[in-house]
């Protein structure tokens, strides 16, 4: 009898039971997992792939799903969309039911289509770029991190009504991430009566010197800075800012909300403002969650884990509620069913948002993230 997945926890350690009844024909169930597993990114990818790890060798531990065992299948993209398209190529190609993945916008963007027309569904931890699922093109895809609209809007009302800047520079590095992240920024400020937009600008990513950019920020008389992009071109112009005296906040998103900037920018990532998903410390699966890393890893998760670790949870359990691998079996379990999870007890809209996710804003202090309350 098909009885679902029962979780418990004690102490740090999550129990999953999946049983069913006759489900599909293969000898295992294909996980996929694709995201940026080397490069300047890596940071981003990698807690995906452990997040993954854990919660299939818990399944497995237990019997699988219908008593067959969960096979992950690991590709790399590097974040760019012209390797993502090769990724999920060779997916597919390998017979994956599901995927979860990818991590960077742009290189999901590229990606879907091809999951599209195999009819595989796809479950991002943080693909935030607001077009993947309210153009209606991706019906396939999913995903356990709100939206930039709504990181936009959270960084702005902080910028505003927190930090009570006027006049702000706002950045990007004219990606599908970055740039769609700060056009939202742009477009709440201007329709806001409390600060303007004074400089509007994007940079090219993998530039050594953003000397000019700094130059343009310090002429505007910006009170405070918004940049959409990620880690790699936020350490460097933050560093060259504080290296000209331009002691003006620098707000970002979670695409900077990693170690690894704080890593690269030393010194001068101190008291940089970040958003990134909300905290879920008081959530006990998300402490068995953690738990769980530091005893496989011996160290703490990385970026999106919590949210990786509460997609795989959720594709193995629409499986599992579905009773098969088809693909709009999986899609209405996915919007019918709940997963307790990490980041809540989560569905998905028709859309393919998760309901009840949000955002909360971070600073660098004394070398670590921690959330302003």
């Amino acid at each position: 009898m098909k009885t679902g997945i029962k979780q418990s926890i004690l102490a740090a350690s999550i129990s999953l039971l999946f049983t069913a009844p006759g489900l599909m024909a293969g000898d295992t169930i294909k996980l996929g997992v694709a995201g940026p597993h080397s490069g300047d990114l890596a940071s981003y990818g990698i807690p995906t792939i452990k997040a993954a790890e854990l919660v299939v060798k818990e399944v497995n531990a237990k019997g699988g799903i219908n008593g067959k065992q969960v096979e992950l299948l690991i590709e790399d993209d590097v974040c760019k969309p012209e390797i993502a398209t090769n990724t999920a190529t060779k997916l597919v190609s390998d017979g994956v039911d599901v995927v979860l993945g990818h991590i960077c916008s742009g290189a999901t963007k590229a990606a879907l289509p091809i999951y599209k027309n195999s009819g595989i569904v796809v479950v991002s931890p943080s693909a935030t770029n607001p077009g993947l699922t309210q153009s209606g093109d991706y019906p396939n895809f999913y995903r356990t991190i709100a939206s930039d609209d709504a990181q936009a809007r959270t960084e702005v009302d902080f910028a505003l009504d927190v930090l009570g800047l006027k006049k702000i520079a706002v950045i990007h590095d004219k990606g599908d991430y970055g740039k769609g992240l700060a056009e939202f920024a742009k477009t709440f400020l201007e329709n806001s009566s409390k600060g303007e937009v004074v400089m509007y600008e994007g940079v090219t990513p993998g530039a050594v010197d953003y000397s000019a950019v700094v130059q343009k920020i310090k002429r505007s008389g910006a009170d405070g800075v918004i940049f959409g992009g990620y880690h790699p071109e936020a350490s460097k112009i933050i560093t060259q800012m504080r290296k000209k005296r331009i002691k003006i906040p620098f707000i970002s998103d979670d695409g900077v909300k990693d170690d690894t900037f704080i890593k690269v920018a030393g010194k001068y990532a101190e008291g940089v403002y970040a958003s990134g998903p909300q905290d879920n410390s008081k959530n006990p699966l998300s402490s068995a969650a953690n738990a769980a890393h530091k005893a496989a890893y011996n160290a703490d998760p990385g970026a999106f884990y919590e949210n990786a670790y509460a997609a795989a949870l959720a594709l193995l359990n629409a499986i599992d509620n579905a009773g098969t691998t088809d693909y709009e079996a999986i899609r209405k379990a996915l919007r019918d069913n709940k997963t307790n999870t990490p980041v809540g007890n989560i569905n998905f809209d028709s859309k393919g948002d998760a309901v009840g996710v949000g955002f909360s804003m971070y600073q660098v202090t004394n070398g670590k993230y921690v959330e302003v309350k």
